[in-house]
């Protein structure tokens, strides 16, 4: 999900990138709406009320919202900014990074929340503000990666996208185009797993109340995850192959043949490099 980019990722990696991570945004927003009364995975609305409070002349609340939408603009420069100049030296960190601040936000919400949150206006204009990075950080990296074909943090653009698959699939020479195809599975999962994020927040802050950000967490850990033990695992793999053709000493590879047996061949060949 995370260790290909741009125009090498497949239509796999961006389902399973785009459904996680559109889970995770939907459950952000309903959870935040019901604790702070307030959207925090897109800014859409928080430019109109920007608008609104500068023709009010309301400067505190100007303030607040110019920084809670420059926060979620500084999420995504800083996800597209650490993939940019980290990429040559390790995809997976460059990936993996916008990510893990991710997680450290939003568990510090939950943490926090859990144990000091005093419902002041205050405490809820700083919480909200991190909020808003958080999937600024989301947001920038999907979009970063994948090429701009994966936004996951709002349906504006999703639904608007769709909407104009679906009138070209009038078409019967649309209907046949494998890639137009492949994009409306990605749009349409990217919609079912953010709404489903959603009815999830909703149907469990009443039991879980600020722990489900722990919840959000760990579907990112997830993804984190997934990458890692892929990776392990083809450096395990190399390593063994590495090891049974060149008759090189390796400590996995060794270990590997003591629990499963070393695999008997039909054929005793003999390989060039063995003369």
């Amino acid at each position: 999900m995370l260790r290909n980019y741009s125009n090498s990722r497949t239509l796999g990696d961006n389902i399973r990138l785009g459904t996680l991570t559109a889970f995770t945004a939907g459950t952000i927003n309903i959870a935040s709406l019901l604790i702070f009364l307030s959207f925090t995975s897109n800014v859409t609305g928080h430019y109109a009320i920007l608008a609104a409070e500068i023709s009010k002349g309301n400067w505190s609340q100007v303030a607040i919202m110019g920084s809670w939408i420059f926060l979620f603009f500084f999420g995504s420069f800083l996800s597209n900014f650490i993939v940019i100049n980290f990429n040559k030296k390790s995809k997976y960190f460059a990936h993996a990074m916008p990510l893990v601040l991710e997680i450290l936000c939003l568990f510090g919400v939950g943490v926090y929340g859990q144990l000091y949150y005093q419902k002041t206006l205050e405490e809820t204009e700083v919480l909200v503000a991190i909020m808003l990075f958080a999937t600024g950080l989301q947001n920038g990296l999907t979009a970063s990666i994948s090429n701009f074909s994966v936004k996951t943090t709002h349906l504006t653009g999703t639904t608007t996208d769709l909407g104009i698959l679906v009138s070209m699939f009038t078409q019967k020479k649309y209907r046949k185009n494998g890639e137009l195809i492949g994009r409306a599975k990605l749009l349409l999962s990217i919609m079912l797993a953010y709404v489903l994020g959603a009815v999830f927040s909703g149907l469990t802050y009443y039991y879980l109340e600020f722990r489900v950000f722990y919840v959000i967490s760990m579907c990112l850990m997830i993804v984190i995850g997934y990458d890692a033990y892929k990776i392990h695992v083809r450096h395990f793999n190399t390593k063994y192959r590495y090891n049974r053709i060149y008759k090189k000493p390796n400590l996995l590879a060794y270990l590997y043949e003591k629990i499963h047996g070393i695999p008997k061949s039909k054929k005793n060949r003999k390989l060039v490099f063995e003369d």
